[in-house]
């Protein structure tokens, strides 16, 4: 069973992530690193706005390692990138 703050969770993510694809599709921006790292902001936000008051909840302690792996994800990324830009013999 399923708690409206979890459901409040699911719905907004699903939103930001949709509202997403078709901003960056409607700009020609549309690529997976892009699409991740607004992904990545979109939840940071969702979370915020959908915290338990007791930072002790199950949901809470899901989360903390979902994000955790997120901004690995992101630094990933913008390492890859940083690279990319150096220029060769640099590294």
């Amino acid at each position: 069973m399923t708690t409206p703050r979890r459901q409040r969770f699911v719905v907004g993510q699903v939103a930001w992530m949709s509202a997403t694809i078709v901003a960056l599709a409607l700009l020609g921006s549309l690529s997976i690193e892009l699409f991740f790292v607004v992904s990545l902001i979109g939840a940071l936000i969702v979370i915020e706005l959908t915290a338990p008051l007791r930072r002790d909840a199950p949901l809470a302690w899901r989360l903390k390692w979902l994000v955790v792996l997120s901004l690995l994800g992101f630094a990933y990324v913008v390492i890859r990138r940083i690279l990319e830009i150096l220029p060769p013999g640099v590294i």
